[in-house]
C-alpha cells in the first residue's frame, strides 16, 4: 500500500513537472521574430526555422547523423538551425556553428540516456519552430505528446532499426520498436537512409518513405604527399601495404571477425576506433593489440590524417551489421580502393554489389589473402549518389 501511494506520488510531481516545462516552453518566444508560438506566422516573413534533435552536436566528430548535421547546417543556408547537443559529450560549448544555434541538453546522448536526452530535447522544441528534425528514435515515444502541444512538421529519419541491434537487451528492444512505431505514426515525413530500410518500412507499416542516404565527399582533402607519409609512419605503416578499418567497437560491427581475419591471413591492419569505451574494445585490445601485423588506434577525428589514412590503405574493410547506409561506408568508397564489406543488404545496396563481401573470419581472411585492386566503379557510385550538396538539397526539399 505504502508503495503504491509513493510511486502515486512520484508520477504526479513528475507529470507537474513535466506540464510546467512544456508550457514554459511553448510559451517561449520565436526564436525568428520574438513573437509568442503560433503567432509568429501573422507577425514575421522570415526562414524556415529547424530544430535538429537525437545527435551529441556539432563540430562533428565521429557519428554518421552528428555528419550529417555538420553538413546541413551552412552559413548560407536558407534555414535558421538550432541543433540540440549534450553538453555532457561535447568538449567545446559554442553558442553557434555555421551559422546555427547551439542549444545543450545536460545529458549524454548515447545508449540508454539518449530516450531522456531525445525526449527532453523535444519539450525544449515545443515552441518557435517550424519544422523538428529527429534523427534516430529513442525519443519518438514522446511524439504523441509532442503532437499536442506543437504544431511543427515532424521530419523523422529512423535511422537503421534500432531494436535489432545486438547491444540492447530485451526490454530496451521492446521499447525501440514501440518507439519506432510512434516515429512512424506520428511523423509528417519519415527518411529511409537506405533502400534495404525503405523497403521494411514499407513492408511493415504499408508507408512509403523518402529515402536519403549520406555524402561523404567531405573526406576529399587537401594534403601533401610528406604530410601523408609523416601520417602513416606516426603509425607504423606504409602506402598500400595495410588494410585499413574504422568503427565504433560493438559488436554489431564485427571487429572480433576482422581482428581473427587478420592473425589468420597475417594481412597487416590499422584499425581505428574508441576500443577503451566498452568491455568489448578492452577485451579485444587485450586480445589482439601485440599481434606484428595488427596496430589497434584511438580515434582519430582529424581529416587530413584520415585522408592520408584512406588513401595510402589497400583495402577498406567494413564490418557494419545494422544501421543502413553507414556513413564510413561511403565515405571509403570516395578513395576508389577495393572494399571487403560484411554481407548484409544495407552494404550490397550501398555499394551496388559492387564490392567483395565477407560473412565469417574464415571467408575474410580467404579475401585478405588476395591481392587487392582499385575500384573506380565505387568512386563513380558515390560521385553520384553520396555528395553533400545532393544530400542537403534533399534534406531541405522535406523541412521547408
Amino acid at each position: 500500500m505504502i508503495q503504491t501511494i509513493v510511486t502515486l506520488i512520484v508520477v504526479l510531481l513528475a507529470a507537474l513537472f513535466l506540464g510546467r516545462y512544456i508550457w514554459l516552453e511553448i510559451s517561449n518566444p520565436c526564436h525568428g521574430c520574438g513573437s509568442r508560438s503560433g503567432e509568429c506566422q501573422s507577425s514575421c516573413s522570415r526562414r524556415t526555422r529547424v530544430a535538429i534533435i537525437g545527435t551529441q552536436g556539432i563540430p562533428a566528430r565521429y557519428g554518421g547523423f552528428e555528419s550529417l548535421v555538420e553538413n546541413l547546417v551552412q552559413t548560407d543556408a536558407p534555414i535558421d538551425y538550432t541543433v540540440f547537443c549534450s553538453s555532457k559529450d561535447m568538449p567545446e560549448k559554442l553558442e553557434s556553428y555555421k551559422g546555427a544555434t547551439l542549444r545543450y541538453i545536460p545529458l549524454r546522448a548515447n545508449g540508454i540516456a539518449s530516450i531522456p536526452y531525445d525526449i527532453l530535447s523535444l519539450i525544449r522544441a515545443l515552441g518557435g519552430y517550424d519544422t523538428v528534425l529527429i534523427l534516430g528514435v529513442s525519443g519518438a515515444i514522446f511524439l504523441p505528446i509532442f503532437r499536442l502541444f506543437s504544431r511543427a512538421k515532424v521530419v523523422t529519419n529512423i535511422d537503421g532499426l534500432e531494436h535489432r541491434r545486438q547491444k540492447w537487451g530485451t526490454m530496451a528492444r521492446w521499447f525501440l520498436r514501440l518507439s519506432e512505431r510512434a516515429a512512424v505514426r506520428f511523423s509528417d515525413t519519415i527518411i529511409s537512409d537506405n533502400k534495404g530500410i525503405a523497403d521494411y518500412v514499407q513492408q511493415q507499416y504499408n508507408l512509403r518513405s523518402v529515402l536519403i542516404a549520406y555524402g561523404g565527399d567531405h573526406v576529399l582533402q587537401s594534403v601533401a604527399l610528406d604530410d601523408q607519409i609523416k601520417a602513416l609512419d606516426s603509425l607504423g605503416v606504409k602506402p598500400n601495404e595495410y588494410a585499413f578499418a574504422l568503427c565504433r567497437i560493438e559488436p554489431e560491427n564485427n571487429c572480433h571477425i576482422i581482428l581473427e581475419a587478420a592473425t589468420r591471413s597475417g594481412a597487416r591492419l590499422l584499425f581505428v576506433g574508441n576500443w577503451n569505451r566498452s568491455e568489448y574494445g578492452r577485451n579485444l585490445r587485450a586480445q589482439y593489440g601485440e599481434y606484428d601485423n595488427i596496430t589497434l588506434s584511438d580515434p582519430i577525428y582529424d581529416l587530413k590524417t584520415l585522408f592520408a589514412l584512406r588513401n595510402n590503405a589497400s583495402r577498406y574493410i567494413h564490418g557494419h551489421s545494422a544501421g543502413g547506409t553507414n556513413p564510413s561506408l561511403v565515405e571509403a568508397m570516395f578513395f576508389a580502393r577495393e572494399i571487403v564489406a560484411y554481407d548484409v543488404v544495407y552494404n550490397r545496396e550501398t555499394t551496388l554489389g559492387n564490392a567483395l563481401y565477407f560473412s565469417d573470419s574464415e571467408s575474410l581472411a580467404t579475401l585478405l589473402c588476395q591481392p587487392s585492386a582499385p575500384n573506380q566503379k565505387l568512386y563513380d557510385i558515390a560521385s553520384a549518389l553520396y555528395t553533400w550538396s545532393a544530400i542537403r538539397t534533399a534534406y531541405e526539399r522535406e523541412i521547408r
